[in-house]
């Protein structure tokens, strides 16, 4: 292994995490492409349905080895698919590429990603963690089958902790806490995030299958609980709570086409593979204890005097950071 080669893979990484959850029910998966020790691309999945993360990044490889942009939208996996067929082979030659998953080799939603990626004169594909989906896998036959050179394993351990989601929802409920705070800790006072935050906040909440919420934080916040900085239908709310006393005036049954359920049983919505976020304070932590998987915290540069805050005793491993807009966005898992 060269140095360079985990310096890639981590890029790689790094873009994956970005659309962590916002890819369900795919995984997050990232990818390098490089040429000759220089770095053309790096790109990430972004929704499913849409261009996969080597798609992605064979596309923009292309466009700065071009120095012009296709005339195809990124996101269309079929487009691309095809527009990549048309283009010269023999300006991949020699292309390495680094993915944090191995390329797809089935055609579902959209194309085999090994296939396409077999059709060009590449160097290498590094791959960091094999697909774990009986039946999904082959991607990396198909590579070598075409002479392409395959090697595995490269930070596998950050790549299984990327895919951790996705192995959970393929069995069962996989439940994100979200949380945001100042920098001291208190949760209360209105809107705390920054603008980007916010937005991705939203992203989450238009790709869980289901919302779920604490009695006492509707009945304190008086929330909406929609999608309105990315223009999506709001998503169904589980209000979890022994009583169904709730003002039924606030935005929260306000809007149509979503359905608010209100129950103090939560097993049904666990017993399901599916992705549960869970939005709360110090009581749906301690309501949920064990039953969590992981803990997004939007940590905000402000110091507040705001009383509600949350005292709970509880091991987190962290897993992933990065900032977004003005905030600190920290991916736990629970201990």
């Amino acid at each position: 292994m060269r140095i360079d080669d985990r310096f890639f893979m981590k890029l790689a990484l790094q873009e994956a995490w970005k659309y962590q959850g916002l890819t369900y029910p795919n995984p997050a998966v990232g990818c390098a492409v490089v040429k000759e020790g220089r770095l053309l691309a790096v790109e990430a999945h972004h929704r499913a349905g849409e261009s996969h993360a080597e798609v992605r990044a064979m596309l923009a490889a292309y466009e700065a080895m071009e120095g012009r942009q296709a005339a195809v939208d990124p996101a269309d996996a079929d487009a691309v698919h095809d527009f990549l067929q048309t283009v010269p082979r023999e300006l991949f030659r020699g292309v390495s590429l680094y993915v944090t998953l191995e390329p797809c080799a089935h055609r579902g939603a959209t194309p085999s990603c090994a296939w396409l990626l077999s059709q060009f004169p590449l160097h290498r594909v590094v791959i960091a963690a094999t697909d774990p989906v009986t039946g999904h896998s082959g991607g990396i036959e198909i590579l070598a089958d075409h002479g392409i050179e395959v090697e595995t394993g490269l930070c596998h351990e950050e790549a299984e902790a990327l895919l951790e989601p996705f192995k959970i929802w393929q069995q069962r409920a996989f439940a994100l806490f979200k949380l945001a705070q100042t920098a001291n800790g208190r949760i209360g006072g209105g809107y705390l995030s920054s603008p980007e935050s916010l937005k991705h906040v939203h992203r989450l909440r238009e790709a869980a299958d289901e919302l779920i919420i604490g009695g006492g934080t509707v009945r304190a916040d008086r929330p909406r609980l929609d999608c309105r900085f990315t223009g999506a239908p709001a998503p169904d709310v589980t209000i979890y709570s022994r009583e169904s006393d709730f003002d039924r005036e606030i935005p929260l049954f306000g809007i149509s086409d979503r359905r608010v359920r209100i129950t103090d049983n939560l097993e049904p919505l666990f017993a399901r593979p599916s992705f549960l976020l869970v939005e709360g304070g110090q009581g749906m932590l301690e309501a949920l204890a064990g039953r969590l998987d992981w803990f997004l915290l939007y940590q905000t540069p402000k110091l507040s005097s705001h009383p509600l805050s949350y005292n709970v005793d509880q091991k987190l491993e962290y897993l992933h950071q990065r900032t977004i807009g003005a905030d600190l966005m920290i991916w736990s898992r629970f201990g």
